[in-house]
């Protein structure tokens, strides 16, 4: 049976999908109203609706405004494939790929976008609306907002790999509750989700990647979570960021590396980071900054190694070796049972000479670090001009020639009665033992 709060972008009468299929959108959400005008109704009144999107590409030239709850647009596939590969094979080449773009129900961001604008103007999707309730159950499913180019400049990069066009996919605006994105796909697009002020938000199933920054939890939020993404954000921006949450739930992703971080958390407490695959080229890969308290970061895979792909030679995120791969500013957080391969060639150690630190307790006191397992190589750092086999074959050497040493655990002074157990040799771990407690890894003669 038929209904009438089902819709299709490709059937309804008001503008052309595949040339604006904003103006198809902002007309569908529009007609919704109208028909949905009684907030009480015999206990209904406002069921929301569907909107339709199948496979094919719809250029998006007018922002879509969301501002009613209960509202699921859907798609029939995520249709991510790299951008940055393409871009970075010579364009002589590009009749010989299986295909030049992503797929699936895709969207194509073709907005003007003035230099400096906000990211609400550059948004594909905005969600807004005033007063109470806050808007809710809006969902995100199954289809790809694409950016289509980077533009921005960089010192000796090719502007379709400076992950600046001023494009955001979408861009939640208002405090709200229940939403959720899931089985999307995010490529080229400067910002890929900026969410402010959610309650019970769930991110799940994505493929987010070759995005400026990728997952943006900003001004407060609650019990939302973060699960089973791909995730790959630019050297200047982050792949998971959240400030000013509680209750947060980050597990199960897996994080491509050249992000500036993994995972970023401004002032977020009694939250979860635990079972994720986290992978960067640089320190400064999970950070726990702005006081951050009482925060769980437990079973998590954290690899640092070198880009192996020419065309990012050089480009990293500004931070030194010291810095910390794991970083904590913030008191009573547990780090426990994480492993931490730190595969790096020692001639790229900055500050020359230096033993990079892969914990670093930065301020804070009662912070809890424990039976967390580093191993740590040197290697003679390879690249090549594929992005897959080079990446592939950096992740299957394991045959380093020699040990690394590092410190596993550095207490910096500001940090005080803190917890240190069998996460580092006696050697491994730099901290005042008067004001912290540490109990070494036995070593074998």
């Amino acid at each position: 049976m038929s209904s009438a709060n089902r819709y299709d972008v490709t059937t309804w009468p008001v503008g052309d999908p595949a040339h604006d299929i904003g103006e198809v959108l902002n007309s569908i959400i529009a007609d919704v109203h109208s028909r949905q005008s009684a907030s009480v109704d015999s206990d209904g009144g406002r069921p929301g609706a569907v909107i339709v999107i199948p496979p094919g590409d719809y250029r998006l030239r007018t922002q879509v405004v969301i501002d009613l709850s209960f509202l699921r647009i859907e798609g029939s596939g995520h249709g991510f494939t790299s951008s940055s590969i393409r871009f970075n094979v010579p364009e002589e080449e590009w009749t010989d790929l299986h295909e030049l773009w992503p797929g699936g129900s895709r969207i194509l961001v073709d907005l003007s976008v003035a230099a400096g604008a906000s990211e609400r103007e550059g948004a594909a999707f905005v969600v807004s609306r005033s007063g109470s309730p806050r808007i809710s159950s809006v969902e995100f499913a199954g289809f790809c907002i694409d950016g289509l180019h980077f533009t921005g400049e960089r010192s000796g990069r090719h502007p379709e790999n400076s992950y600046f066009n001023g494009k955001t996919g979408i861009y939640v605006e208002s405090a709200n509750d229940s939403f959720r994105i899931s089985e999307m796909g995010f490529v080229y697009l400067e910002h890929a989700l900026t969410i402010c002020n959610a309650d019970a938000l769930s991110i799940h199933d994505n493929f987010v990647a070759e995005c400026g920054s990728c997952i943006e939890l900003r001004g407060w939020g609650q019990a939302s979570k973060i699960t089973d993404n791909l995730i790959g954000a630019g050297p200047d921006g982050y792949s998971i960021y959240a400030e000013n949450h509680g209750g947060l739930l980050i597990t199960a992703n897996n994080v491509f590396p050249r992000g500036a971080s993994s995972v970023h958390l401004e002032s977020v407490s009694r939250s979860s980071v635990t079972a994720n695959r986290l992978h960067s080229f640089y320190p400064g890969m999970l950070v726990l900054a702005g006081g951050s308290s009482e925060n769980l970061v437990a079973s998590n895979h954290l690899l640092r190694d070198h880009e192996p792909w020419t065309p990012f030679l050089g480009v990293d995120n500004g931070l030194d070796d010291l810095y910390g791969l794991v970083r904590v500013e913030g008191s009573d957080n547990s780090i426990i049972g994480n492993h931490v391969s730190e595969v790096i060639d020692s001639a790229s150690i900055r500050p020359a000479g230096a033993r990079p630190v892969v914990i670093r307790l930065a301020s804070g006191s009662g912070n809890y670090v424990a039976t967390n397992h580093v191993v740590a190589r040197g290697v003679h750092a390879s690249t090549g001009g594929s992005a897959f086999e080079a990446q592939v074959d950096a992740l299957l050497a394991t045959s380093a020639a020699e040990t690394l040493a590092v410190t596993a655990v550095a207490v910096d002074p500001a940090s005080t009665r803190n917890t240190i157990l069998d996460s580092g040799t006696d050697a491994e771990v730099q901290a005042d033992r008067a004001v912290n407690a540490v109990r070494p890894t036995p070593t074998v003669d």
